[in-house]
C-alpha cells in the first residue's frame, strides 16, 4: 500500500505518524505553507485524510480532492469533518470511539475534585511557602452533590457511573430521553442546570449544541454551581462564561476545552475558582496509542476491502 497517498492534516503522536509513513505515501499538510501548492501537486492522488479534533476536512477541501475515499479522525469528535459532503460523495468516515471513554470520564471527575477541593490552588499555596503563615481556607465537598450531565452517551454514562461512587444524585439532558436509564431526565438544559450543583458538558458538538451553555443556563446554575466542560469549547458561550465568573454569577468552572484553542481568555488566569487544562481528555500514552491503532486499522480495512472497524459514514 506504499503507493497510496494519505494526507495528514493534524499533529499526532509520533507512533501514528511513523506507522502511516511506513505504510503509505504520507503527505503532511504543514510541509505545504500554501494549500494551493499541496492541491496543485497532489490533489489527484490523495485517497485518505487523517485529522483530529482540531482539523479535518470541510466541504471545500473535500471537493478539491477528487480521489478522496476516506477521512479517518484521530478523535471521537468529527465536528471538523463535513459529514453531509462525505455522504454526498460516498466518502467513508471513521473515528476513535470507546477507547478514550475511560480517560475522558476520569478527567471529568478529576476536574470536579480539583475545582471543588481547590487542589491546584492548594498546591501553589504550599509551593509558595504560604502554609508557614497559616492553613489554607476551607473548600467545598464533592460527595453527595447533584451532578447534571449534558449528553448521556458513552462518555456521559461513564462519568455518571463514576459520580455515583461519590454518592452523587445524577440527572441528565439529551436529545431524547433514555428509556433504559435510571437517572432523572430533564427536557431542557436550563431545567437541568437549575437542579444541579455541578453541570458537566459531555455531548457531541453540532449546530444544536453550539453555545448550549449560554447566559440563561449559566444563571440557572448560579453562584453556587460549577461547570465542567470536557466536550468541545464551542459548547460554551465563552464571553458569557468569563463575565459570569468575574461577576460571581457562577461558582466556578473546570475546563479542558476552549472556543479558540490554544487561545484561552486571559481574564481566567487570575481566578482561583477555575481549573484550566490544555485539551488533554484522552491524553494518556495508553489511550492515544489505542486511538492510533484504530486509525491504522480503519485505513487498512478500507484499502483491503474489509469492513471498517468504527464507521461513521
Amino acid at each position: 500500500m506504499g503507493s497510496i497517498s494519505v494526507l495528514l492534516v493534524a499533529k499526532v503522536i509520533p507512533y501514528l505518524e511513523q506507522e502511516l509513513n511506513k505504510r503509505y505515501n504520507l503527505l503532511r499538510i504543514w510541509d505545504y505553507p500554501q494549500k494551493s501548492q499541496l492541491l496543485t501537486q497532489h490533489s489527484a492522488s490523495i485517497r485518505a485524510v487523517v485529522g483530529n479534533a482540531s482539523a479535518g476536512a470541510d466541504a471545500e477541501f473535500i471537493d478539491a480532492l477528487p480521489k478522496l475515499e476516506i477521512v479517518s479522525s484521530y478523535s471521537v469528535g468529527v465536528d471538523m469533518i463535513d459529514l453531509n459532503k462525505c455522504k454526498e460523495k460516498g466518502i467513508r468516515v471513521t473515528n476513535t470511539p470507546d477507547v478514550l471513554t475511560d480517560d475522558v470520564a476520569d478527567l471529568a471527575i478529576g476536574l470536579i475534585l480539583a475545582l471543588l477541593r481547590r487542589i491546584c490552588e492548594s498546591d501553589r499555596y504550599v509551593r509558595n511557602g504560604n502554609w508557614k503563615s497559616g492553613d489554607y481556607k476551607l473548600t467545598t465537598k464533592f460527595s453527595g452533590k447533584t451532578v447534571g450531565i449534558i449528553g448521556l452517551g458513552r462518555i456521559g454514562t461513564a462519568i455518571a457511573k463514576r459520580a455515583e461512587g461519590f454518592n452523587c444524585p445524577i440527572s441528565y439532558f439529551s436529545r431524547t430521553q433514555k428509556q433504559e436509564s435510571k437517572y432523572k431526565y430533564y427536557p431542557s438544559v436550563v431545567e437541568l442546570a437549575s437542579n444541579s450543583d455541578i453541570l458537566v458538558v459531555a455531548c457531541p458538538l453540532t449546530e444544536e449544541t453550539h453555545h448550549i451553555i449560554n447566559r440563561e443556563v449559566i444563571n440557572a446554575l448560579g453562584p453556587k454551581g460549577y461547570l465542567i466542560n470536557i466536550g468541545r469549547g464551542k459548547h460554551v458561550d465563552e464571553p458569557e462564561l468569563v463575565s459570569a465568573l468575574l461577576e460571581g454569577r457562577l461558582g466556578g468552572a473546570g475546563l479542558d476545552v476552549f472556543e479558540n484553542e490554544p487561545h484561552v481568555p486571559e481574564e481566567l488566569f487570575g481566578l482561583e475558582n477555575v481549573v484550566l487544562l490544555p485539551h488533554v481528555g484522552s491524553g494518556t500514552v495508553e489511550t492515544r496509542t489505542a486511538m492510533a491503532d484504530l486509525v491504522l486499522g480503519n485505513l487498512e480495512a478500507h484499502f483491503l476491502g474489509k469492513p471498517l472497524l468504527t464507521p461513521l459514514v
